[in-house]
Order: C-alpha cells, then structure tokens, then sequence
C-alpha cells in the first residue's frame, strides 16, 4: 500500500482461474466454440462440449478430457436435457458461453419468409432458451456467468443477410435486457461481437485467409482464438463487474473513418476551416 492508497491488490492470474467450475459450450464442435473450449479448460474449467454434430462434441471433449453431449440448442427439449446432463456430469453449471449462430443470404426483397425465420432460430431463439433455463441453474447455485457470441452485422448494416443482422441485433438487446432482469441472482450475461474471423466455415466458403488484409485498423481478420480469449475474459472473475456489455473485436473495423486519411490534411499548428464561399483553408493559430 502507499500514504494514499490502502486498498487490496488482487491476485490478478488468480482472478482469471475458473478451476472446477461447470461451463457449457454451445456449438463447440470446431472454430470460435473448440477454441472456447480450450480456453476456459486451460484455466481449469470443466468442460461439457455441446453440438448438433455429436462426432464433432466428441472429438473436442476427447481433447480436453471434458464431456460431450449432442443437442439442437433451438429446441427447447434438447436445451433442458443438455443441461440436466451438464449438472449432472459438472455437479453444476457457472457458466454457459453460445457460439451458436450461421446466415442465410438473399436481398431482403427476394427473402422466404422461412429463410427469416431460419435466421431467427439459428441466432436469436437458442440464446433465449439457453438464458431462461440456465439462469434458472445458475440463480440455483449462487450465480454464474452467460456470454454469446454476436456479430458486427447487429451493429451496423448487413447487406444481404438482413434477417442475421436483424437477429444478431436482437442478441443484443436480449444481452442488456437479461444482465438487467439477472442482477440480482449474480447472473453476468454480455456478448462478444466479432468482425470477420477466420473461422473454418467462413474459410471453406469464402476462402478467407486470416493472414489476409483487411479494411480494419488492425488489417486482418480475426482469428477464432481472438474470440475465445474475449469469452475467457468475460466468464472469468476479471469481468466480475461487467455485465450487459458488448465486447467488440474486430480489429478496429467499427472504429474506422468513414474518410480516406491517412496522415494530417494540414502541418501542426494549423487549422483546417471552409471559407463563406466553401474554400477549404488553413490559417496560423492566434
């Protein structure tokens, strides 16, 4: 301590350890959900690896000696029992991180109306039901923590894929509305909102590269462990008092400047102003 400050210095590693704690990944079969995996395990959780795909939960349970269980996180049936599992096999549940989340692609004008409602499942009604019954275990044990994986595209415009970018905001809100509602039973509930990452489907489709160039201040995609490590951080107790939030990591994309400067349009010291006529001009300070 100093004169001036008596406070307490955490142990700030210890903070991040989750040792024996029950987390439930949503979607963990590969990219940002086995990433998530390996890092809330490297911390000491134990792990139950959740997929539709149950060859999938398998192997990504088999690599960090977790448990696997296939379920449709859309289904309410399936999110009950892959919970029940989740209790019994953790002994209970702290902390649940949703990866789950894919896009349909048409002009909003062309889109069935069974593609919205895809969207809406796949992005938005999983996370509603993971919520209410999680948040019933986690209240249950003394609190817990919820994240979800979100997308720029709820953020700004996204053209094309509308009904994602329309769900994905809704993710959002669901997100402030939640931590909110949570509060008081200690629940935690944010999310994490990528940019374009490196993930093994966007690569397959899309062939995207993630030592590629990119319009973000950062140049380049994200890679699927950028997105785990801001889970980790959000499920430890280093964000114990950060709740409804939007963690954003996109390399600085959002951040951008809608205008194409790369370096000061005047020398220092000087001021940039439009004359009555429109004339750009730069004068001297007084």
């Amino acid at each position: 301590m100093t004169t001036a400050d008596d406070s307490l210095v955490p142990n700030y590693p210890q903070l991040l350890r989750l040792d024996d704690r029950g987390f439930v990944v949503v979607g963990a079969g590969q990219g940002i959900g086995r990433q998530t995996v390996h890092a809330l395990a490297s911390v000491g959780a134990r792990v139950l690896c959740v997929d539709i795909d149950r060859g999938l939960a398998e192997e990504v349970a088999a690599e960090v000696d977790g448990f696997a269980c296939a379920a449709d996180a859309t289904n309410a049936a399936d999110v009950e029992r892959l919970l029940a599992q989740a209790r019994q096999q953790l002994g209970s549940v702290y902390g649940i991180c949703d990866i789950v989340g894919m896009a349909r692609w048409a002009a909003l004008v062309d889109m069935p109306d069974e593609d919205w409602d895809w969207n809406f499942d796949m992005v938005l009604r999983h996370a509603f039901l993971l919520t209410k019954h999680g948040a019933r275990l986690m209240t249950a044990n003394g609190g817990g923590c919820i994240s979800f994986v979100a997308s720029v595209s709820g953020v700004r415009s996204s053209p094309f894929h509308g009904g994602y970018g329309a769900a994905k905001a809704g993710l959002l809100s669901l997100v402030r509305t939640a931590a909110v509602e949570l509060a008081t039973a200690n629940v935690r509930v944010n999310a994490v909102v990528p940019g374009g990452t490196a993930t093994p489907r966007l690569a397959r489709a899309f062939g995207m590269d993630p030592d590629a160039a990119t319009d973000g201040a950062l140049r380049s995609p994200a890679r699927t462990s950028d997105i785990a490590s801001a889970l980790l951080f959000l499920s430890s107790d280093l964000a114990r008092h950060v709740t409804g939030h939007a963690l954003t990591v996109d390399g600085g994309d959002l951040v951008q400047s809608p205008y194409p400067i790369s370096e000061p349009l005047v020398s220092p010291g000087k001021e940039m102003g439009v004359t009555g006529d429109g004339e750009a001009i730069g004068a001297a300070q007084a």
